[in-house]
């Protein structure tokens, strides 16, 4: 007598339409769902501090700050965010990313530094240019820092993104070093994190009441409209220059249709965190299909039921006239100043660009505050 057919789950069908990250740096939690094993695993300041204060890491801890002690409390939180990676690249198949300090969010050259430095130390624990990658803000002074860093070989992905504009000026950041492809794949010099629910409206996560718990996602949520937008200019921009365009990485989600939806955007890779995979993982396809589940869904192009989304823009406010942002102006230029601009006229991406550097920066003096009490033990 055979067995029973195993069913189909939400996260057997996403794995079909697009790569899943991780969203944490716990190696158990990586490995929680064999055989699904993610792509790239993702990191921000809240993550690493988490870890790195661990119990299963304190002998870790002890020891990096021992070493590296005489060079204060920066370079210790650096090397021991490369430790941490260390642990945990043999559970994923791509990328360990890491982030650059917000508090050099507007600053070109400490971004450029920081990234150097974490390059060193992923060199110094055996891990490749090819299997890293630095998360910098979409401000314009941070991607700015991406040319100058992929020329030494360091990729780069844009976080904290919430907007045409930005995206848009990571594609400039890209398309100006286009001849150098990417190793992870070849069709985009610079990564792109959308961050569609949390990063891009940080008080979603502090008040669930806000929170539009829609029950399909890819057509109701308010920020499906703007990767919608997203998703529209790259292929323009693509097919007037040739170029290719950056990948999309949605983040953040809190529900497992949130998660669903972003095969039907035509998203390349959906960052997810444990809780919601858990929920994908128990969640039968046959007997409870998530919304849009008989759509057309191909990696990197949107299912014909959302291409409408492009022409709406809820988040926009009233006085929106109907204009995408323009591809032709330089973002970039002048240290970023007319992305700037373009940030500080919409109220959802000033909000949640703010709320989302100020919240790492929070955790940055939180590890701070962690080494340099483990510094008085030593």
């Amino acid at each position: 007598m055979g067995s029973e057919k195993q069913a189909v789950t939400w996260l057997d069908s996403l794995q079909d339409q697009l790569k899943i990250d991780i969203d944490c740096m716990d190696p158990a939690e990586a490995k929680r769902w064999l055989p699904f094993q993610p792509e790239d695993q993702t990191s921000n300041q809240h993550i690493v501090y988490e870890q790195m204060i661990s119990p299963v890491n304190q002998q870790l801890f002890l020891d990096t700050a021992r070493e590296y002690k005489e060079q204060g409390w920066e370079a210790i939180l650096t090397r021991m965010s490369a430790l941490l990676c260390a642990k945990n690249i043999e559970n994923i198949n791509g990328r360990v990313l890491l982030q650059s300090s917000a508090f050099g969010a507007y600053d070109t050259e400490k971004v450029v530094a920081h990234a150097r430095a974490y390059a060193r130390e992923f060199e110094s624990v055996g891990i490749s240019k090819d299997r890293f990658c630095i998360k910098i803000p979409c401000t314009g002074p941070a991607l700015n820092a991406s040319p100058i860093l992929l020329k030494e070989g360091i990729r780069t992905l844009g976080t904290s993104l919430f907007s045409l504009p930005q995206a848009i000026a990571a594609s400039q950041a890209s398309v100006s070093l286009s001849a150098l492809t990417s190793t992870v794949c070849t069709t985009s010099n610079i990564f792109e994190e959308f961050h569609l629910i949390s990063k891009t409206v940080p008080w979603f996560h502090t008040d669930r009441k806000q929170w539009p718990d829609v029950e399909d996602p890819a057509l109701e949520h308010p920020m499906s409209p703007r990767i919608m937008q997203i998703q529209e200019t790259y292929a323009r921009l693509y097919k007037e220059t040739g170029k290719v365009q950056p990948m999309l990485k949605p983040a953040s989600f809190i529900s497992a249709r949130e998660a669903m939806a972003m095969g039907e955007l035509g998203c390349h890779h959906a960052t997810v965190p444990g809780d919601v995979i858990n929920q994908l993982s128990l969640l039968n396809l046959e007997s409870n299909p998530p919304p849009g589940h008989d759509a057309p869904k191909k990696t990197g192009v949107p299912s014909p039921r959302v291409i409408h989304l492009a022409k709406t823009d809820p988040l926009a406010g009233p006085g929106w006239d109907g204009k995408l942002a323009f591809t032709d102006v330089d973002y970039l230029a002048n240290n970023g100043a007319a992305l700037d601009q373009a940030i500080n006229d919409d109220p959802i991406t000033k909000r949640g660009l703010h709320e989302a550097l100020e919240g790492f920066k929070t955790n940055e003096l939180q590890s701070k505050n962690a080494i340099e009490e483990v510094l008085k033990q030593i």
